[in-house]
């Protein structure tokens, strides 16, 4: 029994071996991997039929300049990284979650959670020190500690209860939640968990946590909102004292590229209709906001903002009436 797991063991560390040669490498003749790996040719050709077998296309060709050579497959199989290149992916991918690759942060981050998963525990002191180093120049995301970030992540990922510090009003209060999901706006990182203490769903910016740390203690997911939906409206619209909806005469794709996914929400309702749902300090800056689109529209909610808009109309008709000739003259 002894000698016979040993053998195994032997055999898989030597076809992870192969694999990770086959990865280092365009081509390998039969005669280099048998040098390398120190066993026969015929060993190879058994292992490399043991990695097709696990879904690894390893092409095999005759001739001056042929040999073994690893293919793309139609999934993606597991990849081996040594020290150096785990380091160096797990730097690159906390600055794509920084938000330094435009659309990447999301991608990014599920991607370094799962790194994280498996990265030795020596390797992520030197990520940590790395990553200190890595910057973006442009005006991006609303930058936050990483292992703040991957804290949350984990706690995400293992359904254990979270905990941080954050301010509410002048105070700042511990808050203990269920971690649901790390959203990614233009701007900023949220946290879409359920708070133990209020007991109801709520949105947290990341930048603003101090002092978080994931406990042992595991949950049963709850039914939980769409998480992006739910933190675009809050940052769009519940934050605010007012909010507003329009019915809008333009395509929901034609607004989106006007209004930033932090300022409003914009609904479909047809080719040729979108909703938009925001919100703002005061009404008037709300309906200026959607005036300034440049598209008709109809007031949705709330009633007393079509009592507003026939006020600004009316100061707008006033202002326009007190041009004078002479400065009419002037501007031809």
């Amino acid at each position: 029994m002894d000698v016979a797991s040993g053998d195994e063991r032997g055999t898989t560390e030597r076809v992870l071996t192969l694999l990770g040669l086959l990865q280092q490498r365009q081509v390998w003749t039969g005669p280099e991997l048998a040098d390398r790996l120190g066993v026969t040719p015929r060993t190879v050709r058994r292992d490399v039929e043991r990695l097709r077998t696990l879904g690894y296309p390893v092409h095999a060709s005759q001739g001056v300049g042929g040999g073994y050579q690893l293919g793309p497959g139609q999934d993606l199989p597991p990849l081996l990284l040594d020290d150096q290149e785990a380091i160096a992916t797990a730097v690159s991918l906390l600055a794509g979650a920084g938000g330094a690759v435009a659309g990447a942060g999301d991608a990014a981050l599920r991607a370094l959670t799962k790194l994280d998963q498996v990265l030795p525990t020596r390797l992520r002191h030197e990520v940590r020190a790395l990553s200190g180093s890595v910057e973006s120049f442009d005006g991006g995301r609303t930058p936050v500690d990483p292992e703040v970030l991957m804290t949350l992540a984990r706690a995400c990922r293992d359904e254990v209860e979270a905990g941080f510090d954050y301010p509410s009003g002048s105070e700042v209060r511990r808050r203990r939640v269920e971690p649901y999901r790390l959203v990614a706006s233009d701007r900023r990182w949220y946290l879409l968990a359920y708070d133990l203490d209020r007991d109801d769903w709520r949105s947290f910016r990341v930048d603003r946590m101090t002092g978080a740390s994931a406990r042992t203690w595991r949950f049963r997911p709850r039914a939980a909102p769409d998480a992006a939906t739910y933190v675009q409206e809050g940052v769009a619209s519940r934050v605010y004292p007012h909010q507003a909806r329009f019915l809008v005469h333009a395509s929901a794709d034609t607004v989106r590229a006007q209004i930033p996914a932090s300022a409003a929400v914009v609904r479909r309702r047809g080719s040729e209709l979108c909703e938009v749902l925001s919100g703002a300090a005061s009404l008037d800056a709300v309906l200026m906001h959607v005036l300034l689109l440049g598209h008709d529209f109809e007031i949705l909610d709330p009633p007393e903002l079509g009592r507003r808009c026939r006020a600004l109309a009316q100061r707008l008709l006033s202002a326009g009436a007190t041009i004078s000739p002479v400065a009419d003259m002037e501007e031809s």
